[in-house]
Parts: structure tokens; C-alpha cells; sequence
């Protein structure tokens, strides 16, 4: 069974960093693509960014473009977004989410971790 457990939420200033982490275990799939979507209250979920478990090739939402990056570290099976110069509107809850391919993975993913809440204020 797949599972995905972020880490790394919290309260920080507007041009501050945080990175967020996904520890995830149970895959059997050959090829997968893993990242991060976001949700405001009162906004619609926004697919922030992932990356391809085949090559590594990334996505990026062009809202977080240049000040977002997405990694990985195959032997800790744990994919990292790096959020650099925050701004109020990053505010959300971010989740980790996973599915076999892209198309799938942008129209809503088949596995999600719990989510952690990111505060930019203030």
C-alpha cells in the first residue's frame, strides 16, 4: 500500500524559505510521478509541481517558477520541494500526491499523503 507522509510546514515571513519533505514507501510501480499540489481556502487545488521517476524531469506551476524547486533522493525514497522568496499567496496546504503518469498525476492523482500547512505572513 502506498504512503506518503509529509514534513516540513510552518509559519514564515514573506521572502523566507521552507522545504517541505515526502517520505514515501509501498510502490510497486515501475514508473510514477510524485509532487506537490496545493490548496487556499476558498481557492481550487492548484498542481504545484512534480517530478518524473523515469528521468527526473521536473514541472513547475509558472506561479512558483524560479523560486520553487522539487528533488529527490531515490535511496531515502523521500522527494523534497525547496520554497524559496515565499509570498503571502503560497499560503495553503500542500500535499504530497503520486500516480502512474502525468496526465493522471495533473488531473487529481491516485495517492495523497495528509497534507502540511504552509503560513507565509507577517
Amino acid at each position: 500500500q502506498v504512503q506518503l507522509v509529509e514534513s516540513g510546514g510552518g509559519l514564515v515571513q514573506p521572502g523566507g524559505s521552507l522545504r517541505l519533505s515526502c517520505a514515501a514507501s509501498g510502490f510497486t510501480l515501475d514508473y510514477y510521478v510524485i509532487g506537490w499540489f496545493r490548496q487556499a481556502p476558498g481557492k481550487e487545488r492548484e498542481g504545484v509541481s512534480c517530478i518524473s521517476s523515469a528521468d527526473g524531469t521536473t514541472y513547475y506551476a509558472d506561479s512558483v517558477k524560479g523560486r520553487f524547486t522539487i528533488s529527490r533522493d531515490k535511496a531515502k525514497n523521500t522527494v523534497y520541494l525547496q520554497m524559496n522568496n515565499l509570498k503571502p499567496e503560497d499560503t495553503a496546504v500542500y500535499y504530497c500526491a503520486t500516480d502512474s503518469t502525468l496526465s493522471s498525476w495533473y488531473l487529481g492523482a491516485r495517492y495523497w499523503g495528509q497534507g502540511t500547512q504552509v503560513t507565509v505572513s507577517s
